[in-house]
């Protein structure tokens, strides 16, 4: 296994694309018939799937074609990602990022259990709170610079980001794009079931601090045992050994970084607001640290550009990884999967349904990356599933949130978890050997909780009456 050459991530994606068109080719088309909901989103209708008659044969051509088509789809996150680059390499400029860098090393510098902690439990409720992903992505170079200033590595780094996001989202109280829209279509009370959830959210955190922690103890005591070893850090040759002090004009510009954040989440809260928006919110702050950094025009524009073109690897495999999904929308058996799967659950016990929905979810997420498109798709089978076997409608909603949220932080077609590795220099293979046993820990924590579940009645209470 050690002379084994890894290939590139965009290799793996490419693969993946065309492992789909194959696929395409051999699974039954089928469809289940949709309705629309008062959003305007498709929602499938259970018990109508059906196969088609007139079958749709990709050729490859079509996956040629579904690149540019997926970079298309995917433009919100990959523009999103080029501007916060460019944006920070300005406040890099400006000394403020080696600043703050510099002041979290005399605090936190002797104790990264500490550090590690606090962003995996604050990114945690960020995303359990208000469903926050991509807005991760402007803290991985300060975070991967931190790490490295601290004898730890990228991975750790990415580690404490993605684990606070992937077990935020699998264990959120009132996440408004995952646990809302799954609740409204399993047509129980928005936010019911919440005391479990609450109950749950530090156990979960503490299995991702405790992982990414005993990684990050093994690296510090022996750099040999990192899984980075021999792979370029993005920060080669930017690192400055002497961190300048945190001056008033860094606290002023630290100060409108945090008040950037502010307005994001208002907007995300109460305006609707998505990657558009906040990269305009970001574009805006990128202005004002010109401004208080007093950096003349020109030198603005060269560093955002400069940071941009860091980036740009990282846009391409978010685009990339979008074209999956596509090849099996366009080959019409992203339905047929959800069907077949769900099939095996009607002959189990309650309690094995209801692990079996979690694993289902998982296996989705890797086609259906979107977290309300996925509740759209699999829950309106999943509930009337579970009254036929015994499974209530909130354990459902519990295994769609675990299924979710746990597997965002390891499938290759999440955009946002690609435009965190690639900023992070973190080779997707490697990240694939780093977070397989977190993943692994969490599912037998999930599937203990839901059993638990079932057997205990939870959301029996609110279980709606069928007529």
């Amino acid at each position: 296994m050690g002379n084994m050459k890894v290939p590139h991530t965009l290799i793996l994606l490419l693969g993946m694309m065309v492992a789909a068109l194959f696929a395409t080719w051999i699974v039954p088309q089928g469809f289940f018939e949709t309705s629309t909901t008062e959003t305007g989103r498709q929602m499938v209708v259970a018990g109508t799937y059906a196969q088609v008659a007139d079958k749709t044969y990709l050729t490859p051509w079509d996956l040629l074609t579904s690149i540019p088509r997926a970079f298309a789809a995917a433009q919100d996150v990959i523009f999103f990602v080029l501007i916060v680059g460019g944006v920070l390499a300005i406040a890099r400029a400006t000394g403020t990022v080696d600043a703050l860098i510099g002041r979290l090393l005399e605090k936190h510098g002797t104790k990264p259990q500490r550090l590690i902690f606090m962003v995996v439990f604050c990114f945690a409720l960020a995303s359990s709170a208000i469903g926050t992903a991509g807005e991760y992505i402007p803290f991985v170079l300060i975070l991967v610079a931190l790490c490295k200033a601290m004898r730890l590595d990228a991975m750790t780094a990415v580690g404490m980001i993605v684990a606070g996001y992937g077990i935020g989202y699998g264990v959120s109280a009132f996440n408004p794009f995952t646990v809302l829209i799954a609740q409204q279509i399993a047509e129980i009370p928005v936010y019911s079931g919440i005391w479990l959830r609450f109950a749950i959210f530090v156990p979960f955190v503490l299995i991702g601090f405790h992982h990414v922690w005993s990684y990050a103890k093994k690296v510090s005591e022996d750099p040999s045992k990192s899984m980075m070893v021999g792979v370029p850090c993005p920060l080669e040759g930017k690192e400055q050994p002497n961190y300048p002090k945190l001056n008033k004009r860094h606290q002023l510009i630290l100060g409108s970084f945090l008040v950037t954040l502010t307005v994001a989440v208002w907007g995300i809260a109460t305006q609707g607001w998505y990657l558009y928006e906040l990269g305009g919110v970001f574009v805006a702050w990128g202005a004002v640290v010109a401004i208080l950094g007093k950096l003349s025009a020109d030198e603005t524009a060269e560093r955002f550009i400069e940071g941009v073109s860091d980036l740009v690897t990282t846009a391409i495999l978010i685009g990339v990884a979008r074209g999956i999904a596509l090849i099996l929308e366009d080959g019409q058996i992203l339905h047929t999967l959800v069907h077949g799967m769900s099939l095996p659950l009607s002959h189990v016990a309650a309690e094995i349904s209801a692990v079996g929905m979690l694993i289902i979810q998982t296996l989705l997420n890797t086609f259906i990356p979107s977290g309300s498109g996925q509740a759209y798709v699999t829950m309106p089978l999943m509930a009337p599933l579970g009254d036929l076997v015994g499974v209530p409608r909130q354990v459902a909603v519990l295994a769609y949130q675990f299924g979710d949220g746990f597997s965002n932080m390891i499938i290759p077609t999440n955009a946002v978890l690609m435009g965190i590795l690639g900023m992070a220099g973190v080779p997707y293979t490697h990240w694939f050997r780093f977070c397989l046993p977190l993943m692994l820990k969490l599912m037998a924590a999930a599937s203990t909780v839901l059993v638990l579940a079932v057997m205990f009645g939870y959301g029996l209470d609110v279980q709606p009456v069928i007529q």
